[in-house]
């Protein structure tokens, strides 16, 4: 069979993609796969980097304002499709799936004006723009939360498969983890970031944060502060005294992630649809502080649905600053039944066979 899978922008999209792709080749041993994408998304980068060829078209996110940016990506968003509808014609795939973001929409719409099977997979608790465009004409819908059901109108509703996201598997325990990083039983390990390329904000607070807390031994962290931002916050770092602190490390980006996510007491950090997949198929307990600066404020949504649960604290990062974080980290780190209750909260919101959920509908689609 031949599969396109399309979706772009962030790694959000991407890697959901590619774990798709690598369950479709352990279930098709003749798999032939290609990718659909833009040139200018993080696609162009992990997608060969993941041994896909992609293919891509000229397509910009289309904002609510109308501006002049806007009407060219307006326009664009109907150009590439012909363009789309070309790349289809010349691959000739069995089945078109979508993964969201911008970059999606064109194969979809194109694959499905021309009959051929298409899946969309959601990966937010408010379904975004993409999504809601293109359910109407895609074949099935796999969503990631069941609070997603309300952005999509009825006539939708029918195509909605409720399977989560489809996260790797964490290969290590907690306690291999926590021996490998020399953690002692009584430490409480704190993993805090704002993602691959850093947050000023959230560099801010979690330093804040350390400098509270530097004098209570017990409490060990690792804070990545970005690519953009390790210049300026590895000299704060240091003039606040935490790069020489016993404990502490303070680094650029994170390369064992899975080791130090599997180590953690509580994480700190953005909510990402992905994370917070990452995080709920672990259990680990944690403190969300969204992002403002992302469509229809879906950070903030995903990581209400864990707070009403009980399964994480949820802060504006307007409201917040290095003292109330310090003390809500304090807090959970003396509070080890709370902390508990979390993780078997959070791990309820696990899903941990959701990339095959999907797999399944791809090959239901296929045989239908």
């Amino acid at each position: 069979m031949r599969y396109l899978i399309c979706g772009g922008g962030t790694g959000g999209h991407i890697n959901p993609a590619i774990a798709i792709a690598k369950e479709i080749e352990k279930r098709d041993a003749d798999a032939v796969i290609e990718f659909g994408g833009s040139p200018y998304g993080m696609e162009s980068t992990l997608v060969p980097k993941a041994g896909y060829k992609l293919n891509t078209v000229e397509v910009m996110g289309i904002k609510r304002k109308l501006t002049v940016k806007n009407i060219k990506a307006i326009i664009k968003a109907y150009t590439s499709i012909i363009k789309a509808k070309n790349i289809i014609k010349a691959f000739q795939p069995d089945i078109v799936i979508g993964t969201g973001g911008y970059a999606s929409w064109p194969y979809v719409k194109a694959a499905a004006g021309s009959d051929i099977p298409t899946l969309i997979q959601e990966q937010n608790a408010f379904a975004g723009l993409t999504t809601k465009k293109l359910s109407p004409f895609a074949d099935t819908v796999c969503i990631s939360f069941e609070e997603s059901k309300k952005y999509f109108d009825e006539k939708s509703l029918h195509k909605l498969v409720l399977t989560g996201n489809p996260v790797r598997q964490n290969p290590i325990s907690r306690e291999e983890a926590r021996k490998q990083l020399g953690l002692r039983k009584n430490d409480i390990y704190i993993l805090s970031c704002g993602g691959s390329l850093g947050a000023d904000k959230i560099n801010s607070l979690c330093l804040d944060a350390m400098e509270v807390y530097k004098n209570k031994p017990e409490i060990k962290q690792i804070h990545a502060v970005g690519h953009i931002g390790w210049e300026k916050f590895s000299a704060v770092a240091k003039e606040k005294g935490l790069d020489t602190r016993k404990g502490f490390e303070i680094v650029e980006y994170i390369y064992d992630m899975p080791v130090r996510q599997a180590a953690a007491d509580i994480v700190v950090s953005r909510a990402g649809a992905i994370t917070m997949a990452e995080l709920c198929l672990i259990g680990r307990a944690a403190i969300f502080i969204p992002s403002p600066n992302v469509a229809e404020d879906h950070q903030y949504k995903n990581a209400a649905v864990l707070k009403k649960a009980g399964a994480a604290e949820v802060f504006r990062e307007s409201v917040l600053d290095g003292r109330i974080l310090a003390k809500t980290i304090t807090d959970l780190a003396k509070d080890t039944e709370k902390r508990q209750g979390m993780e078997e909260i959070m791990k309820s919101f696990g899903v941990p066979d959701a990339v095959e959920k999907i797999v399944d509908e791809v090959f239901k689609l296929i045989k239908k």
